[in-house]
């Protein structure tokens, strides 16, 4: 079993989570490389139904080892109530499965204030930002402005170093937005009674990385757009080594996480948005409110476009299709094939600027109007749903090896 990353391909909310924890079956080791606690991602498994934002997918499987890398956003709070409320429904997490590196920068309480002041400074020019403090966060990486989760095990060191950075961040939160400062008390409180939480958890991963792969064990790389409409941070599959802290190691497979119809959280760009009774009722159809916001999620047919452009982008091995169950409701399922752009029909995706004009070239397929949700072989698919299926497997040029027909861990079919 080769180094596998799985990434999404679209808008987010592909349905990575489902994905991760069906593969980790297959692996010994699960590293999340990137992002913080803005991403959703729903897993279904005999436990009950989790939406999870910081947890890597394989925490639900014994034996598997779990890393947060040092390219995650730590957010201390966030990460320990999601451990928590995790805990309370009767899975383990010791520091024998869940590992975070030392050398991951903390998400620290100004960051999600920064980021809301921002939000409201644009007003209706807004990203649509989940306002959890990721771009605050890593803007203040770039700047070496942050500590890293190793410094909360020399207190005195963290406490000199904090007291630095508090002085410069009072400066933006005072004299750009007129919002209260935070004092050295206020960020003692506040590691306290979280940071100290997951101190156990605190290792050196990279070191933890490099002796499982030298004993052979299997690692899955987890990912957690379009600038500047998207996550902060970087979540190309070629990034995993970098953000794992573990540089030399070799991804041999990414499988790319592509939903049936499109769907996006957010500001932005999005060429095959459907408005009105036709987009509410695929929103209610395929559940399309944010796991993190609550907010209604905006949908479309599949962009064919879009999608070809993401796995180029994550360079892509193989392709999860999920939520196929979704469209059975549907007489004809329609498929944003091509842009329309200054009159002339392309398949290239545009750049950012002009993407807004681009209109979406729809085609259309027969549905095949019945329950799939219990088939698990692909033979046993109707005509309709595998002409569909490759359909877009030939148009995006990368094949589909697993489509999902469910939430549940076990309704997927594997080509």
């Amino acid at each position: 079993m080769s180094n596998c990353a799985i990434v999404g391909i679209n808008w987010g909310d592909e349905g990575k989570g489902r994905m991760v924890d069906l593969v980790t079956a297959d692996y010994d080791v699960v590293v999340r490389y990137q992002g913080g606690g803005n991403a959703g991602h729903t897993v279904v498994n005999e436990f009950g139904k989790f939406a999870l934002h910081l947890l890597p997918s394989g925490i639900f499987r014994k034996g598997v080892v779990n890393i947060l890398g040092n390219g995650v956003a730590l957010d201390c709070e966030s990460l320990w109530t999601e451990m928590s409320d995790v805990m309370d429904q009767g899975v383990a997490i010791t520091p024998e499965n869940l590992k975070i590196s030392d050398r991951a920068s903390l998400l620290l309480p100004w960051h999600r204030d920064l980021d809301s002041l921002e939000e409201a400074r644009l007003a209706d020019k807004k990203y649509g930002s989940t306002k959890q403090g990721i771009a605050p966060f890593y803007s203040d990486k770039y700047q070496k402005k942050t500590i890293m989760a190793g410094e909360l095990l020399y207190p005195e060191k963290l406490w000199d170093h904090l007291a630095g950075i508090l002085e410069w961040k009072n400066l933006t939160l005072e004299r750009v937005y007129g919002a209260k400062p935070y004092t050295m008390d206020d960020l003692k409180a506040w590691v306290a009674e979280f940071g100290e939480k997951i101190k156990p958890f605190i290792c050196d991963t990279g070191a933890f990385l490099r002796q499982a792969q030298a004993e052979g064990k299997h690692i899955l790389f987890e990912d957690y757009g379009i600038y500047p409409m998207t996550s902060s941070s970087n979540a190309i599959a070629a990034y995993a080594p970098v953000g794992s802290g573990y540089p030399e190691v070799k991804i041999e497979k990414v499988v790319g996480v592509v939903k049936a119809y499109s769907s996006c959280v957010g500001e932005g760009p999005f060429t095959c948005e459907w408005f009105g009774e036709e987009a509410e009722k695929l929103r209610e159809a395929g559940g399309e409110y944010g796991a993190k916001t609550g907010r209604p999620r905006r949908v479309g047919p599949i962009d064919i476009v879009a999608t070809r452009y993401g796995i180029q982008c994550q360079g892509a091995t193989d392709i999860a299709l999920t939520k196929l169950d979704v469209l059975s409701y549907m007489d004809e399922i329609p498929i944003c094939a091509r842009y329309e752009l200054n009159g002339q029909e392309t398949d290239a995706f545009p750049f950012p600027a002009v993407l807004p004009d681009a209109k979406p070239v729809v085609e259309y397929l027969p549905g095949w109007q019945c329950d799939i949700s219990g088939v698990r072989k692909w033979e046993d698919l109707p005509e309709a749903a595998r002409n569909y299926v490759e359909y877009v497997e030939r148009e995006i040029g990368c094949h589909i090896t697993y489509v999902s027909v469910g939430p549940e861990r076990d309704s997927i079919i594997i080509r």
